[in-house]
């Protein structure tokens, strides 16, 4: 099979579909890989390191799109990359399609069958594609909640950890899901008071038994929400619903009662936000104040530290693309239901039922659009 690994077009997004590493058993396998010129330059992974993993460098995405039969991303097709998709080439990348009618409606027009790293599945439900994005960008959210809280960015003004004789930041974490427990483990770090609210109790049993009583664990309910938001000085919202786009929890009737100068970060953002005042930003202007509340709403935020994301993102997603080329994706997708559970779009046909049901598709199941 022959893959192409195009340059990351979104704005500040630095990560590459493929490390050399990866490349490198893709070709040991028998495939071709196809790397656009300076896909990786930004993070030291030069065209000649990738031609010294065996892969040919294209002039351009028009041509790497053009031959692929197999595109490798980190992020969802931009706009001036819907064109270049074909019916029956694979494209296999975070794709978070709920909240994004334009890109759904552009992927069923292609005919191209899309395979979202967000929803394929693992063992007892877990997100293997999506866990390491979401270790860093809930330690990620803790660094970038501290510098929001500073005056000069807007913040009350308040230090995380404190110092002796100051109390230090409360920090509440909604959510103890793999972004909330990241989260939960870097501000304990910076030494901040930290509470974290989640509706499963074994979660939340599973996280007392790790941190004991320097964790404060409450289960959510509205009221909950409530009184624990407004009293904290940062709030992370580190909500996930596979595939489906993320709940409205915090609502801006709260937002406005929370004390001036304090700080949400909104790791849901690629999911449509946890918070009703959200809208994505960029690294480059990553915050904005809604009712004197500061809002980090950064939609790919591992791409601030590109190179260790890469390499995270590529030792989860490598045996999945492998099997792909190796086996071609439909004996693969029949092969491995795990596999099967990431396919969202199908030859024009969605194929993930939350998708399906949040943008007014019919839903076809990807068995049965295997088998057409």
């Amino acid at each position: 099979m022959l893959i192409g690994v195009p340059k990351e077009i979104k704005k500040d997004e630095h990560r590459v579909g493929l490390a050399p590493a990866s490349v490198h058993e893709l070709v040991v396998h028998g495939h071709e890989v196809i790397v656009e010129t300076n896909a990786g330059t930004s993070i030291g992974f030069s065209d000649d390191v990738f031609r010294g993993v065996g892969a040919e460098i294209g002039a351009s995405a028009e041509e790497v799109f053009a031959r692929a039969d197999m595109i490798v991303k980190v992020k969802e097709p931009q706009p001036s990359e819907y064109p270049l998709l074909r019916e029956g080439q694979v494209l296999f990348t975070y794709l978070h399609l709920a909240p994004d009618p334009q890109q759904t409606a552009a992927l069923v027009e292609s005919g191209c069958v899309a395979v979202a790293y967000e929803t394929v599945t693992g063992r007892g439900g877990a997100l293997p594609l999506l866990a390491p994005m979401s270790e860093v960008a809930g330690r990620m959210s803790i660094q970038a909640g501290a510098q929001a809280l500073e005056k000069i960015h807007g913040g009350a003004g308040v230090l995380l950890g404190g110092v002796p004789g100051v109390a230090p930041a409360k920090v509440v974490v909604i959510g103890g899901g793999v972004v909330g427990t990241n989260a939960i483990r870097m501000a304990m770090g910076m030494e901040a008071q930290v509470t974290v609210l989640d509706r499963s109790l074994e979660r939340l049993t599973a996280l007392d038994f790790q941190y004991g009583g320097r964790l404060n664990t409450i289960y959510s309910t509205r009221h909950a929400l409530e009184e624990y938001v407004l009293d904290a000085d940062l709030v992370v919202g580190a909500v996930l619903v596979p595939g489906a786009a993320a709940p409205k929890l915090v609502t801006r009737e709260m937002i406005g009662r929370m004390r001036p100068g304090s700080v949400l970060v909104d790791v849901a953002i690629d999911q449509g936000g946890c918070f009703e005042t959200s809208k994505a930003t960029t690294h480059s202007d990553p915050t904005y104040i809604v009712d004197d509340i500061v809002h980090y709403c950064v939609a790919n935020m591992p791409g601030a530290v590109a190179k260790t994301s890469t390499v995270a993102l590529n030792n989860a997603t490598l045996p999945f693309a492998l099997a792909l080329a190796d086996k071609g994706y439909k004996q693969a997708l029949r092969d491995d239901p795990d596999l099967m559970a990431g396919l969202n779009v199908h030859c024009g046909q969605v194929t993930y039922e939350a998708v399906a049901q949040d943008l007014g598709y019919d839903f076809v199941t990807p068995e049965d659009a295997l088998a057409t």
